[in-house]
């Protein structure tokens, strides 16, 4: 294994072109920790946030962009028994994926589903991690329950609209285009709601409201979110697309006994994120394997088109996961 590796470093805060290829010192384990020769890595929204300066690292991590990638392990620290030099693996990562190698935490290594593609595993980790802590743990979605995902066309939204179907829950979404909302209907939504034409506000109540909400936009969708739950409804926010500030009515919380809540994934300890994992390879992993949930892919970039395929996220033109060839 060589010394130095090709990475994609941000040389400032900015927009897509501040993604350079760079040199770096391949990085080495220490306890409990595995290098991963990278195959494909994900691209997902908090790396633009980073790389525009409003997301930044774990004091810890590697300052490289990067939150999965899917390889090989070629090197592994002390106290690691679950894995071996040679397995193939999708990983989440604390950085660092925008490059040909990176560490992360054993525990944070899932195996590669049966049947499925190293291009296809690298969009796994990062969205799989955050729905199923956030709808499943945090929201506690129930069988039979309404469940509303806005953007339901995003990494987030496509994963999402297929476990909440698979675990049985009736699975409404929404999406800015009409291509958008029928990619929505085919994984398993029974409505899709182009927000452009249509209030979902409207369509939820009509409905009995949803019993539990995800939600990343935030803004102006937050008491509007608040509107459209049903009595003991849950909303969980995970990100915040058009700003975390508004003003709201506090009273409907209390009468109507609803629970707003939300997490990030990035700043959880090592333990949080493995208590996830072994989750996901219990509960989830067997439905990947069988085929009966997997990742919607959008396009594929090489390393060095990294800035392309940032600018292809903030478009938000993509459905599913937009991935780098490494």
């Amino acid at each position: 294994m060589s010394q130095t590796m090709r990475a994609i470093e941000i040389t400032e805060a900015g927009g897509p072109e501040v993604l350079q290829l760079c040199e770096r010192p391949v990085p080495t384990p220490g306890a409990g920790e595995v290098v991963i020769k990278v195959a494909y890595a994900g691209v997902n929204r908090p790396d633009a946030l980073q790389r525009a300066g409003m997301y930044a690292p774990p004091p810890t991590a590697s300052d490289l962009p990067g939150l999965e990638a899917s390889g090989e392990i070629v090197a592994i620290g002390e106290g690691v028994s679950e894995w071996e030099v040679g397995d193939k693996v999708c990983a989440l990562l604390p950085g660092g994926g925008y490059a040909e190698y990176v560490l992360t935490p054993a525990a944070h290594c899932l195996p590669i589903p049966e049947g499925m593609g190293l291009r296809e595993a690298a969009c796994l980790p990062e969205t799989f991690f955050t729905v199923w802590s956030n709808v499943f743990q945090r929201g506690g979605l129930q069988a039979g329950e309404r469940f509303l995902v806005h953007g339901g066309s995003s990494g987030i939204g496509t994963t999402a609209i297929q476990l909440a179907k698979i675990f049985g829950a009736r699975v409404f979404a929404t999406a800015g285009s009409d291509d958008k909302c029928e990619a929505c209907l085919k994984l398993g939504a029974e409505r899709a709601i182009n927000y452009r034409d249509e209030d979902f506000v409207e369509i939820l109540r009509a409905e009995g409201g949803a019993n539990l909400i995800l939600d990343m936009v935030g803004g102006s969708y937050i008491p509007r979110n608040v509107k459209t739950l049903s009595d003991d409804g849950r909303l969980v926010q995970i990100a915040f697309l058009t700003g975390p500030k508004v003003e709201l009515n506090f009273a409907q919380i209390m009468t109507r006994r609803l629970t707003v809540t939300g997490s990030t994934l990035r700043p959880q300890s090592d333990l949080a994120k493995a208590k996830i994992a072994a989750d996901l390879r219990e509960k989830v992993w067997p439905l990947l394997d069988a085929g009966r949930v997997a990742p919607v892919m959008d396009s594929e970039f090489a390393l060095e088109e990294a800035s392309a395929a940032h600018a292809r996220m903030e478009t938000s033109g993509h459905i599913g996961k937009i991935v780098l060839k490494v």
